[in-house]
């Protein structure tokens, strides 16, 4: 068994990487956020947020490729901050990171009973209790919650176990989006793109405020760096990859839906994927679809309870968090109370029910954007103070991409705050912030012992003094 540094087993290869990331990132949200997406900004609006938000992710992640390939360290965004912006910075970027993590696990708790309701339409079983109108039923939020349960005990067996099954399950989504596309070239017409736009640019600003959320996931590869047994420059470049499969995979995704669906029908339509393959062939292809839907949830679920366990594993051995929640299983070289961490949140999750999704999507998004002015103020700080640096894999553009960047999460940050076109929600969504946040803050501060140690590569092996001046 190949041990890293930390004590973890280093056993992830290029296939395993590929789909951890890409599985992540395409998740759930190609079913369920595609009617949202559409109502916001219209058919072609949808496209044209994508593109432009999708861009911008290209670009974090060519950043996040330059900083993992330098520093291959478990917990991705806490490495890199914590070397440059220092201790108390690093945390405030890598909570708001594993906020977004744990906004996606909870996402899919709750997702997969009410995907499963399409399926089985008997569900629906046993009055609990009403959140924001929406009532919750026992039989499904047990379900979610024995889910949540099976995957934390998959997490903890070991990475590659997990990444296994995550590419079995990622080949299940591909196939059932395949029957969409070919839907698409068979059945689909120009004229149900109409209306283009819907709402101008407020519109589509309010659409590009769900796409972050959608394209999160690529991420994961750099809190599993320190487990991945491939060269530092190729960890780059399939993390770059990965973002431009997701992004390719969305928008064939929205172009089917607006083609095979009148303006009418997606507006009506509460999984607008799904009645697109209907329309394309039948209940038949529905089903299958809703097959890949819940393989996408598995597949995202999965991906982000190991790399905000790993990013919990950071900063709980940096002295961050508790120590507890640095501990490593004797056997399976996992770790494990990091994953019990989030696990116990996943399963509680499904029982605040369907209305919650929306929730921890602009939440979880808000977090996502911190963490990503962090990178970036990061990647631009060691651009700088360490120019000769040793980068197997160098951001094309250097301190003019890291600027912009960082500019462009401003921006995307924006979109979150009263006023905007996708302002938080007070008090729900709002209160997901503030009591993570104030959580988080007594935890950093509250003294504790540090009992084991994070080691960043802090020194690395530098280049030969360039004979001109890096960008």
């Amino acid at each position: 068994m190949n041990i890293s540094k930390h004590g973890l087993n280093k056993s992830l290869k290029q296939i395993d990487i590929l789909a951890l990331s890409f599985g992540a990132m395409i998740g759930w949200s190609w079913v369920v956020l595609i009617s949202e997406l559409m109502a916001r900004a219209g058919s072609g609006g949808a496209i044209i947020a994508t593109l432009v938000a999708g861009g911008v992710i290209v670009v974090i992640g060519m950043i996040y490729a330059e900083l993992t390939a330098a520093m291959p360290d478990v917990g991705g965004e806490h490495a890199y901050s914590l070397r440059a912006l220092g201790r108390t910075a690093s945390f405030y970027c890598t909570w708001a990171i594993v906020f977004a993590y744990v906004s996606v696990v909870a996402f899919e708790a709750v997702a997969l009973p009410s995907v499963l309701e399409n399926l089985f339409p008997s569900l629906g079983n046993g009055e609990l209790w009403q959140v924001n109108g929406v009532m919750v039923y026992f039989d499904q939020a047990v379900i979610g919650a024995l889910a949540s349960v099976l995957i934390t005990w998959i997490n903890i067996r070991g990475v590659r176990i997990s990444a296994i099954i995550q590419g079995i399950v990622v080949v299940v989504i591909v196939l059932s989006g395949l029957a969409l596309f070919v839907g698409l070239g068979a059945h689909g017409e120009t004229i149900n793109m109409t209306p283009l736009i819907v709402g101008g640019g407020s519109g589509i600003l309010a659409a590009m405020a769900l796409v972050p959320f959608m394209m999160v996931g690529f991420d994961i590869i750099p809190q599993a760096a320190e487990e991945i047994d491939l060269p530092p420059k190729k960890i780059g470049q399939l993390l770059v990859l990965s973002i431009v499969m997701a992004i390719v995979w969305y928008l064939l995704i929205e172009l089917s839906v607006g083609m095979l669906l009148t303006a009418d029908a997606r507006s009506t339509a509460e999984l607008a994927t799904v009645d697109a393959t209907q329309v394309a062939w039948g209940r038949t292809g529905a089903l299958i679809l809703l097959i890949g839907g819940v393989a996408g949830i598995l597949t995202s679920w999965n991906g982000f309870l190991l790399g905000g366990s790993r990013a919990l594993f950071a900063m709980a051995a940096s002295g961050m968090l508790p120590s507890f929640l640095a501990k490593v299983h004797p056997k399976y070289k996992t770790p494990v109370n990091a994953i019990l961490f989030i696990g116990a949140i996943g399963t509680l999750s499904p029982f605040l029910g369907r209305q919650a999704l929306i929730w921890f999507v602009d939440a979880g998004s808000f977090g996502l954007m911190i963490a990503y002015i962090a990178v970036t103020a990061s990647f631009l700080m060691l651009r700088y103070k360490e120019p000769n640096m040793n980068r197997p894999f160098k951001a094309p553009g250097g301190k003019l991409l890291g600027w912009f960047g960082l500019v462009a999460s401003f921006i995307m940050l924006s979109l979150y705050f009263p006023g905007m076109p996708a302002a938080l929600v007070w008090p729900q969504e709002w209160l997901m912030v503030i009591v993570w946040f104030a959580g988080g803050s007594i935890l950093y501060f509250y003294p504790k012992k540090v009992k084991s140690g994070f080691t960043p590569t802090s020194e690395p092996k530098t280049e030969q003094a360039p004979d001109h001046i890096e960008n």
